[in-house]
C-alpha cells in the first residue's frame, strides 16, 4: 500500500495558482483598506463638523465594537462588504469629539497632521518591509494578543487610577503592538495564512486605527499640547 497521502493541496499541485491567489487576496485587501480608511476619514470629519459630544462617541465606538462581531460573521458572503463599511464609517465618527478636542488646542491642527503623517509612514514601511523580506512573523502573535489583553487591562485600570506616566507608557506600548500586528497581519497574507481580504481589510485597519489614537496621544504630550 503506497504511503503517499490521499489528498494534495491546491497550492502543492499548482504553486503559480497559490501564489496569484495570494496576490488577489492582497491586492483587494489594500483597494478595501484604502476605501474602508477613506470613508473613515470623511465619517469622522462630518463628526467634527457637527460636535457630536463625547458621550455619543463613546456609544459610537461601543456600536463599532458590535459591528466588528457582524463583520467577521458576514465575511465569507456579499453582506461582508457593507458590513465592514458600516463599521469602519462608525469608528471614524466615535473619534470625532477627540478629534475636536486636540484640534481646539493652539498647535492641534499641526499635531494632527503629525499622527497622521506618522501612522501613514509607519504603515507604509513596515508593510514593504514585509512584502519585500517576506519573512514570516507569525511567532510574533502569541506575544502580540497577550501584550494587547495587558495593555487594555491597564488602560482600563488607568481610566480609575488616572496616573498620566501610566497613560504615556501605555500609547507607547500599544503603538509597539500595532506595528507588530501590522508586519503579523501582511505576513499571514503573504503566506496564505489569510485567505479572506474582508478579515485581512479588519485587522489591518483595527492596526491603523489604534496606531493613529495613540501616536496622536504622544505627539500632543511630547509637543506640549497634552499637558
Amino acid at each position: 500500500m503506497s504511503d503517499k497521502p490521499l489528498y494534495t493541496s491546491t497550492a502543492a499541485l499548482d504553486p503559480t495558482a497559490s501564489i496569484a491567489q495570494t496576490n488577489k487576496v492582497l491586492s483587494n485587501t489594500y483597494w478595501l483598506l484604502g476605501l474602508t480608511l477613506a470613508f473613515s476619514a470623511l465619517s469622522a470629519t462630518i463628526s467634527v463638523a457637527v460636535g457630536v459630544p463625547p458621550m455619543a462617541g463613546l456609544v459610537l465606538m461601543l456600536v463599532g465594537f458590535g459591528l466588528l462581531f457582524v463583520v467577521h460573521k458576514m465575511a465569507d458572503s456579499a453582506k461582508g462588504l457593507p458590513a465592514i463599511f458600516a463599521f469602519t464609517g462608525v469608528m471614524g465618527a466615535s473619534i470625532g469629539p477627540t478629534l475636536s478636542f486636540y484640534l481646539a488646542l493652539e498647535n492641534g491642527p499641526t499635531i494632527v497632521l503629525q499622527a497622521l503623517a506618522g501612522t501613514a509612514l509607519v504603515f507604509f514601511s513596515l508593510s514593504a518591509y514585509a512584502l519585500t523580506s517576506k519573512k514570516d512573523f507569525s511567532y510574533l502573535g502569541g506575544f502580540l494578543m497577550t501584550g494587547l489583553v495587558i495593555a487594555v487591562v491597564a488602560m482600563i485600570a488607568n481610566i480609575f487610577l488616572n496616573i498620566p506616566a501610566l497613560s504615556l507608557t501605555l500609547s507607547a506600548v500599544v503603538v509597539m503592538i500595532m506595528a507588530g500586528l501590522i508586519l503579523f497581519d501582511t505576513s499571514r497574507i503573504i503566506s496564505g495564512g489569510e485567505t479572506n481580504y474582508i478579515r485581512a481589510t479588519v485587522g489591518l485597519y483595527l492596526s491603523i486605527f489604534n496606531l493613529f489614537m495613540h501616536l496622536l496621544h504622544l505627539i500632543a504630550v511630547f509637543t506640549g499640547g497634552d499637558d
